[in-house]
């Protein structure tokens, strides 16, 4: 799909995204298209007004509530890696968070099932997204450790918070061929990225990089 244009107020100068893009670039993410869409997209949008002159930084922030918005690199990582799939009309997402990471994949992706455990940042995101004109998401309040069996199989999940282990429930709602990306880990210093593969009846799991992620919660808090 091809990026579209989204525009917004406050820290926007193309300047301070071509810096962002450039840093990722450098840092060996090779897809023109995801690049292209990461400097379209209003990351100052989906934090806190204080925090917008660090929108464009290529850091994790705070969003409240103890979660973060990922560090774009990451958020570019493991976009870049789903796309891989050569099929993405449905991706489903663990953790909504703020909606950062949604809209990219909202971006690439036919539709985006996005869940999110807490209340709050679940109707904020979907404020913000809808605010900003993407309509292929579909939201869902719940426990993200069950993922979203009604429409599954997923040619992608992208998981935001790091469990201990590498959910089943998740992997059985992994279409023939589809991709996850996860941390794993029981430390919140340091996980595991993960890259799950199914191929037929095969599950293939292999370690990307060392990453640093909030844990992933049991339950929902309202």
């Amino acid at each position: 799909m091809n990026a579209t244009h989204i525009s917004g107020i406050g820290m926007t100068s193309a300047r301070t995204r071509t810096r962002l893009v450039e840093r990722l670039r450098a840092e060996g993410i090779k897809n023109e298209e995801l690049l292209k869409i990461i400097a379209l997209t209003p990351r100052h949008l989906f934090i806190d007004e204080g925090l917008s002159h660090r929108a464009y930084e290529d850091t994790a922030l705070p969003i409240g509530m103890g979660q973060t918005i990922s560090q774009p690199y990451i958020v570019a990582r493991m976009t870049e890696m789903l796309m891989e799939t050569g099929s993405m009309n449905k991706v489903l997402e663990i953790g909504t968070g703020c909606g950062y990471q949604t809209s990219i994949l909202a971006k690439v992706a036919k539709t985006v099932f996005t869940v999110e455990r807490i209340r709050a940042l679940h109707m904020q995101a979907r404020k913000t997204l809808t605010g900003i004109g993407q309509h292929n998401i579909q939201y869902l309040f719940a426990d993200g450790f069950n993922g979203w069996h009604q429409y599954a199989p997923f040619d992608g999940i992208i998981v935001t918070a790091a469990p201990p282990s590498i959910p089943e429930k998740l992997v059985s709602q992994l279409a023939d061929g589809g991709r996850m990306m996860i941390p794993v880990g029981s430390t919140e210093t340091s996980q595991d990225l993960v890259l799950v593969q199914r191929k037929g009846t095969k599950i293939e799991e292999t370690f990307i990089e060392k990453v640093k992620f909030v844990p992933l919660v049991n339950g929902v808090a309202r």
